[in-house]
């Protein structure tokens, strides 16, 4: 259990190895030069009265509440804005002090409604706490003056309410606005006690820029901003410290209860991965884990025609086995599998790839990271000789060049896009490489330095030019290149040919050269340069190359093993990590070794008794197509929606129609169980015990806020299911799983759940070497020894725009949605995204006659579906856009076949598409429209 209110020091803590000897109070106390008198009167144990100050915070000065007496200085200066000297003697408490403080408050309580005992904030007010503090006793000045006591009360907001009757007009709000989350949405409007806290233009939270990512909520010292599940709900009594289960940033949570409801989700200030920062997903969308659509209890049919009916857990397993045992016994043991899902825990995952290879007896076991970022892993292992990122998040602080690539972090990511902001406006600069003119190319206080708005499907001729530039200008790093990697004249020379100059590619990106060379020369040369990208770069049929080409610049210009570089995959779900590290790849054990390794294989085999096959198992688009062809009967879908989540629908839904036997896990009954013949009730984030694998390596502790609704752990299902297809598997607790994975997996050797309650978090390699885990990769030398430069050629993708179908379309994320929406359509979050629109450029829709809100149908040459349109010029002419939340579009129903070469990820984010309004159009109501515009 942990602490409801962590400590608060006032301002945020210096670093440097200076330090600065003070007095306070009469105690002596050494804190880093820099530091402000309040902190380090907090860090000797006196707290100072503050209403405008917090740690997470830079001082500000406004409250005057926290004044001191310095000998030998006038005044009673702020603690808070005061920096400590050596030598300085500073008193916190004396009757001048008391008064002034005691005068302060008088001002502050005039204005503000005394109704404390009915107050949501009653019990975790810091006005309340000061006023009891400071020995506020009367208020002279009365109620009868003006006042603020009949503003009004914004509750536009699904999450929280604006009380500005209750404002003290500290600016907490604005600033955490502003200095955490980066969005700029909060000011304060006027001078005086004319002043107030504004969103936007004095618009309401909901219609303004406000991102609800609860910044402001948090930093409010007041019940100015509230959650409205506190005012339902009442405080919460105690927490216990999780992890969230949406993106790959991996933010650490307090889940905070009030008995055994949870009340709120509060970002832990000592998060490895967020600091205590979050997104409107994490910090409020977690109402879905007790949504009235889940499913408890299993649930069986013979076939998919017929209606569910409810059994028992042992019955359901049961019936499992013997259908499974069954298709291997008409069909062979390579006749079923299984997929495993970036949603569970490492334990979770563990266990169901084990289960695959151990009870089933074949390496048919995925996960979707094929359909994400295997190119990632792919890429990274060939060139840096590891399958993951080499940073972690805090790196960013480092950068001084920032390279977007495919990625759309403020959507995807946006904990850390506010990093990345914080960066950018302390001078880094920025570069994105993107299609589509997302929000980082230019937002309140950042604008990119480039924005190389290519044509998709032509990243790697982009990342041949740019390397170009790098080689023919002389711009590498050669005694890096010279000592820490191999393979680079070869590749100098491949790179330095003319085909590969931006003037030769300008044909083929789209992208005018001098830009091509000026961005090259500015992440050559502009200091440390860091590379993020995303599923723009891996969802390509040269996703694979596209990554080695990354890893190749990045090793040319030696920006690789050290703060402030690096190739960083930003991971799209929380374990997408965690489920490749824990084999779940057909060809890979866990820690990323190959199955034809007869030692790794011997390591296994000896533990599960067990024989391993040494050939690789089918990928999840093999056994799709096996299933149409006849030769793959059965599957297992660990948390995973394939059918709306993978490309061309309609093959899915015919492998999955053919097949004897699917069993699901999830949450919800979703569109892959239309197709299932056993549903098993799996559980939410806020039931697992065990750990998630964020992007950045960092393996963070998941602890159950309630017990397992459905019953059963997910882990113990699969060992059930083992058992009962006769192999023997069993743990008492998922501790004892991880300390099997630590067993079998070198770079998790020192990993236990032990270890993880002590230290918070740790980034694998974890092991003898570095016992505290590697938060930068390749530091001294790459995992492979030296960094290897691979040729990449660009070869164009198979699927052309054509006059029949003549504009591109490409897919991506936004903010209050994830993935496809089973979890965040079932919470508020809809207010923000309602449904999936398609952008069009105003010149294609014009050609068109598309207006923003008809509904058009979005054609390929594999699939139709309907949706409304936006007309937009963030995309080129010729370039259309749509995100893939709800199952209702099913925007993969016309997305194709093409796939990586290397690992057969699908090729999202190039279709050649027609768009056409349909006929009914006149009958498209007005206020369709308008909500469409707004969103």
């Amino acid at each position: 259990m942990g602490l409801l209110k962590e400590p608060d020091f006032g301002t945020p803590a210096r670093a440097g190895e200076a330090t600065v000897t003070v007095e306070i109070d009469g105690v002596p106390v050494t804190v880093p030069e820099g530091t402000s008198v309040m902190r380090a009167a907090a860090e000797s144990g006196t707290d100072i009265p503050k209403l405008c100050a917090t740690d997470s915070l830079e001082a500000f000065g406004s409250c005057r509440l926290c004044l001191v007496e310095i000998d030998g200085r006038k005044g009673t200066p702020a603690s808070c804005t005061t920096p400590v000297a050596e030598g300085m003697k500073v008193s916190t408490q004396t009757p001048r002090l008391e008064k002034l403080r005691q005068g302060v408050m008088e001002l502050y309580i005039s204005d503000h409604p005394l109704d404390c005992l009915t107050c949501s904030a009653n019990g975790d007010c810091e006005l309340q706490d000061m006023s009891g503090v400071v020995g506020l006793r009367q208020v002279r000045y009365g109620y009868e003056g003006e006042n603020h006591l009949d503003a009004p009360k914004d509750t536009s907001n699904p999450y929280f309410d604006f009380d500005a009757s209750k404002c003290i007009v500290c600016s907490r709000c604005v600033r955490a606005c502003d200095e955490v989350q980066g969005t700029f949405a909060l000011t304060i409007d006027g001078r005086g006690f004319d002043s107030k806290v504004v969103a936007g233009q004095g618009d309401p939270f909901l219609e303004s820029d406000c991102v609800s990512c609860g910044a402001c909520v948090q930093a409010c010292p007041t019940a100015t901003l509230q959650e409205k599940s506190v005012v339902d709900l009442g405080m919460p009594t105690r927490s216990v410290l999780t992890t969230c289960a949406y993106c790959g940033v991996g933010c650490s949570f307090k889940a905070e209860l009030r008995g055994d409801e949870l009340v709120r989700m509060v970002p832990y200030k000592d998060g490895g991965a967020n600091e205590g920062h979050s997104c409107v997903k994490g910090r409020f969308a977690f109402g879905y884990a007790t949504h009235p659509d889940r499913r408890l209890s299993p649930m069986i049919r013979e076939s998919i025609t017929d209606e569910w009916r409810e059994t028992d857990w042992d019955t359901a397993i049961s019936y499992v086995a013997e259908r499974f045992r069954d298709i291997q016994a008409r069909h062979g043991a390579n006749s079923i599998g299984g997929i495993t899902s970036s949603r569970c825990t490492n334990e979770e995952v563990y266990a169901v790839q084990k289960m695959v290879r151990a009870a089933f007896g074949n390496n048919n076991v995925d996960t979707c990271a094929r359909v994400c970022h295997s190119p990632t892993g792919y890429g990274l292992k060939q060139t840096f000789g590891t399958s993951a990122g080499t940073q972690d998040f805090r790196s960013v602080a480092a950068a001084d060049v920032i390279v977007v690539i495919g990625a759309n972090p403020t959507d995807g990511h946006p904990v850390f896009a506010s990093r990345m902001k914080r960066r950018l406006r302390e001078g880094a600069k920025l570069v994105v490489v993107d299609p589509r003119r997302i929000d980082l190319v230019r937002s309140p206080h950042v604008e990119a330095s480039h924005h190389l708005q290519l044509s998709p499907g032509t990243n790697v001729a982009m990342v041949n030019a740019l390397a170009h530039v790098v080689v023919t200008e002389g711009l590498t790093d050669s005694s890096f290149v010279a000592s820490r990697c191999e393979g680079f004249e070869e590749w100098a020379e491949f790179i330095a040919r003319p085909e590969n100059s931006p003037e030769s590619v300008e044909s083929i990106t789209g992208v005018p050269a001098e830009q091509v060379r000026e961005a090259a020369r500015l992440y050559a040369t502009g200091g440390n340069g860091a590379i993020y990208y995303g599923l723009g770069v891996t969802e390509h049929s040269q996703g694979s190359t596209m990554v080695m080409g990354m890893a190749n610049l990045a090793m040319a210009t030696g920006n690789i093993g050290r703060d402030g570089v690096g190739v960083n995959p930003l991971r799209g779900q929380n374990n997408v990590q965690g489920s490749c590290d824990m084999g779940s790849f057909p060809h890979e054990l866990s820690g990323y070794r190959h199955v034809a390794d007869d030692a790794v294989r011997e390591v296994f085999e000896k533990l599960w008794e067990r024989p391993i096959l040494a050939e690789p198992g089918l990928r999840i688009p093999n056994m799709f197509d096996a299933a149409v062809d006849g030769s793959f009967h059965g599957l297992f879908v660990q948390g995973e929606d394939i059918a709306q989540s993978d490309p061309n629908t309609r093959h899915v839904q015919a492998a999955l129609s053919a097949m004897e036997l699917v069993v699901v896990q999830d949450l919800f009954l979703n569109e892959t169980s239309k197709f299932a013949h056993v549903f098993l009730p799996g559980t939410s984030f806020l039931e697992k015990d065990g750990t998630f694998t964020n992007a950045e390596r960092r393996i963070n502790r998941v602890r159950p806020v309630m017990v397992p609704k459905p019953g059963k752990d997910e882990w113990q299902v699969a060992c059930e299911i083992a058992q009962a297809m006769g192999y023997p598997m069993h743990y008492d607790h998922p501790r004892e799983i991880m300390d099997e994975i630590a067993s079998v997996t070198p770079t998790f050797a020192g990993v236990s759940f032990a270890k993880l309650d002590e230290l918070g978090s740790v980034q694998w390699p974890c092991n003898d070497k570095a016992p505290e885990g590697t938060p930068i990769m390749h530091a001294e030398e790459f995992v492979r020894g030296k960094g290897k430069f691979v040729l990449t050629p660009f070869v164009a993708t198979r699927e052309r725009s054509t006059r029949r179908y003549p504009l591109v379309l490409t897919t991506g994320r936004i903010l209050s949605q994830y993935n496809v929406g089973a979890q965040t359509r079932r919470t508020a979050n809809v207010a923000w995204h309602p449904e999936d629109v398609l952008e069009i450029h105003p010149h294609d829709a014009e050609d068109r006659g598309i207006s923003t809100g008809d509904v058009v149908n979005l054609s390929s040459r594999v699939g139709t579906t309907s949706l409304r349109a936006k007309v937009s010029d963030r995309m080129p002419v010729g370039v259309v856009y749509t995100t893939f939340h709800h199952p209702v579009t099913g925007a993969n129903v016309v997305t194709t076949e093409n796939s990586d070469w290397a690992t057969n990820c699908p090729e999202y984010k190039v279709t050649a598409v027609q768009v056409a309004r349909e006929a009914s159009q006149e009958q498209a109501g007005a206020e369709q429209r308008e909500a469409v515009m707004s969103e």
